[in-house]
């Protein structure tokens, strides 16, 4: 027995190392010292431990991968997007995620909740969660993966919240509007369970008690120009009857109407947007 758990912290360790080397978020100055390796540390003991078993009934986390292209090595399972909330808190990201490309087919990823309707409730409807964390003293400052964030009723026209770029630091995290992959994810529904009510529950200003990103569509815009076919009465069908399908797409891939280039992408990333899971509020 005490082998077997020896060759396991081994085994862990190595891990470690290697995404470290490999890490698809470096510092801003790309110093590799020990102090960068210990989110990847806290993040290694995140995955070991989570998840254990499915995701609660009484969190409605999205259950079907529709579309998934990307192959990122080590992060290439789409079932990483649907298998629970592994977040790893303020300092580390998780590593149990389904990792997106920066530009292209795969920076794209669909999710469903197997035919249930996401609803149109008060506040926020649904959290996207990342593996964003915090790189600095300045609590602004954060090693982010910028998703633009899309919904549809049919998976053939889709709305979204007209994202914004303000221009400057990539990792200060109000450069970035209403996008998703911003905030750290505190909610690990092994070892820091929280009720599908605590999530949507809001704490410090913009951020929710379990983490991740939150989204109201009563902030849908049809003046959003990626949003090809969507329009005023799509967003009214919408808030009335809520959506069933997700888009996430690495904010690298989607046109920034302001410059008419392609929003920035943090530097020293190897791949794009790391998708942990969606929530929905409440489900029909």
């Amino acid at each position: 027995m005490q082998k077997r758990f020896k060759t396991k912290i081994l085994s862990s360790l190595f891990f470690v190392l290697f995404v470290f080397l490999t890490s698809c978020k470096k510092s801003p100055s790309g110093e590799e010292n020990l102090a960068a390796l210990l989110p990847l540390i806290i993040a290694a003991e995140a995955a070991i431990v989570c998840p254990k078993s499915s995701p609660p009934s009484d969190i409605y986390i999205s259950t079907t991968v529709v579309s998934a292209n990307s192959n990122i090595s080590g992060f290439s399972d789409p079932k990483k997007a649907i298998n629970g909330i592994c977040g790893a808190g303020e300092l580390a990201g998780s590593l149990d995620v389904y990792a997106l490309d920066i530009t292209g087919i795969g920076a794209t990823i669909v999710l469903s909740w197997g035919g249930k309707t996401v609803k149109n409730v008060t506040g926020d409807d649904f959290i996207v969660y990342d593996n964003s964390f915090r790189i600095s003293d300045e609590s602004n400052t954060y090693a982010m993966d910028p998703s633009v964030v899309q919904v549809s009723i049919d998976n053939t026209n889709y709305c979204g919240f007209n994202p914004s770029y303000t221009g400057g630091n990539v990792n200060l995290m109000n450069s970035w509007i209403r996008f998703g992959g911003l905030r750290p994810v505190y909610f690990n529904m092994t070892t820091k369970p929280f009720t599908n009510s605590d999530l949507f529950t809001k704490t410090n200003g913009t951020f929710l008690l379990g983490g991740g990103d939150g989204f109201d569509l009563e902030n849908l815009d049809e003046n959003d120009p990626n949003d090809i076919g969507c329009n005023a009465a799509l967003i009214t069908n919408i808030k009335t009857n809520g959506f069933k399908f997700i888009k996430i797409t690495s904010a690298a891939d989607v046109n920034n109407p302001n410059t008419g280039n392609k929003f920035p992408w943090p530097p020293g990333s190897y791949n794009g947007s790391d998708i942990d899971g969606v929530v929905a509020r409440e489900l029909q």
